[in-house]
């Protein structure tokens, strides 16, 4: 008889990703398909059942893979980005991806409206383009589909859904969208009449590892499901990085870096924060308030990669050359490599590929830093930093993060997110109790 695991599924900006798990902790298992986006104009944009099928689909690959059927199935996800349903429970638009650009003016009114330092202080976010809010409100704008809609849920939490599973808001979803009132954890109703949302848009609200229900989906049937929450979140959980003092580099096409904090969190520090460019949330774990600051990072040092004309077999070679190089070699700077259009200040004769890449690498990098000081100033000083995603598996991303963060740990760890969700499931089914004992990182049993 096949043995009994626990899945976890990350839904993330390049790629959906599963892990099965054992129940002392180790990843047996992995799959991965390209998170199925369509490029517009503003960005990109994906069909919501599109999103839940590949879900679904990388869970079963995972599972055949380690020849186990699944006791309880977690979901973590990008945030930002949700699923607007009709009164039948079918999207009734695409979902826009969390990084579009298309929402820019009703940030603009938001923070008119709301006033920056209010909404700041209320939700923990700045008024963006970003924050689901705002996407909704183009949406009822714009596209006189999304006007048929009446219920909002973010990714993770509509493939619980989609698999069966009980609607819900999970907390660290729910932080993300610019509709929650942190500190007293209820909708906040100026955003919900901001954003023209009808009554009961969004659902009763939940921790992340709570059980959701039973899966109906074939595969998966019988398997308790759980929402494991924001992705880089659930990232922390399944690195091991839980403990008082930690901070958690979330290193994927987006990067984050999380601390958590017992609450409460005082006005003056989330104002604060947030000029920063810390946002202040819910935490998947603990009922700890979560300190992120996030950017486009690995999105970023790819489009360098390709202005460069190097693909995955050259970058090895390119890395190389770039840590062999000192900090600031030639002068060259790269500037808003983590926004969406980067720039080139310095260009000399003389200067490499290499150069330009180093750049890029100490430009990321630098940009962490700062975000790390910011977190210090209200978590304190960081007692071990804990490195986890795909951008480090590549050696000249981890050597320029040392030079400029200083030491981290990077735990074995194969998937993070994936495994997070899975030990949150894990949670949910009464395996364990709580966070506190799950299993730490250990080496890894991986098939392929």
């Amino acid at each position: 008889m096949s043995r009994a695991a626990l899945v976890g599924i990350d839904v993330g900006t390049t790629l959906t990703k599963a892990a099965v798990v054992t129940l002392d902790g180790a990843e047996v298992a992995h799959a991965a398909r390209p998170t199925p986006w369509r490029a517009v104009a503003t960005g990109a944009e994906a069909d919501p059942v599109e999103l839940a099928s590949t879900a679904r689909a990388v869970a079963l690959d995972a599972l055949e893979l380690a020849g186990a059927r699944p006791l309880a199935v977690g979901v973590c996800s990008m945030a930002e980005t949700g699923v607007l349903l009709d009164s039948h429970g079918v999207p009734a638009v695409p979902s826009i991806a969390w990084h579009d650009e298309r929402a820019e003016e009703e940030a603009a009114r938001l923070a008119d409206v709301l006033g920056p330092e209010r909404f700041a202080v209320r939700t923990g976010l700045p008024p963006s383009r970003l924050c689901s809010l705002a996407k909704l409100r183009w949406l009822r704008t714009h596209d006189e589909r999304a006007r048929r809609g009446v219920r909002w849920l973010g990714v993770a939490e509509w493939v619980v859904r989609s698999l069966g599973g009980d609607e819900t808001a999970e907390l660290s979803l729910a932080s993300r969208t610019g509709f929650l009132d942190a500190s007293s954890l209820a909708w906040w109703s100026e955003a919900l009449q901001f954003a023209s949302a009808p009554p009961g848009l969004l659902p009763a609200l939940s921790a992340a590892g709570t059980a959701l229900g039973r899966a109906t989906a074939d595969g998966l049937d019988g398997a308790v499901l759980a929402v494991g929450g924001h992705d880089h979140a659930c990232a922390q959980v399944g690195a091991g990085a839980t403990r008082d003092g930690d901070v958690f580099d979330s290193c994927g096409s987006a990067e984050a870096l999380l601390a958590a904090v017992p609450p409460p969190v005082s006005d003056a520090d989330v104002a604060a924060a947030v000029r920063c460019g810390v946002t202040v949330g819910w935490h998947v774990f603990g009922g700890r308030r979560s300190l992120l600051g996030g950017f486009l990072s690995g999105l970023g040092l790819q489009r360098f990669l390709d202005l460069l004309g190097v693909d995955e077999d050259g970058r090895a070679a390119l890395g190389e050359a770039a840590l062999a190089l000192p900090r600031g070699a030639g002068r060259l700077r790269a500037r808003d490599v983590t926004n969406h259009r980067a720039r080139l200040d310095g260009i000399v004769d003389g200067l490499s590929p290499a150069h330009v890449w180093r750049a890029a690498l100490e430009a990321t990098q630098e940009h962490g830093a700062a975000i790390k000081l910011a977190l210090e100033r209200i978590a304190g000083p960081t007692e071990r930093l804990v490195v986890a995603g795909g951008w480090t598996r590549d050696a000249a991303v981890r050597g320029v993060k040392e030079e400029i963060l200083g030491p981290f740990e990077r735990p074995p760890v194969t998937e993070a997110g994936a495994r997070g969700a899975a030990l949150l499931a894990g949670i949910a089914a009464g395996v364990y109790a709580d966070v506190d004992e799950l299993p730490a990182p250990a080496g890894v049993d991986v098939a392929v």
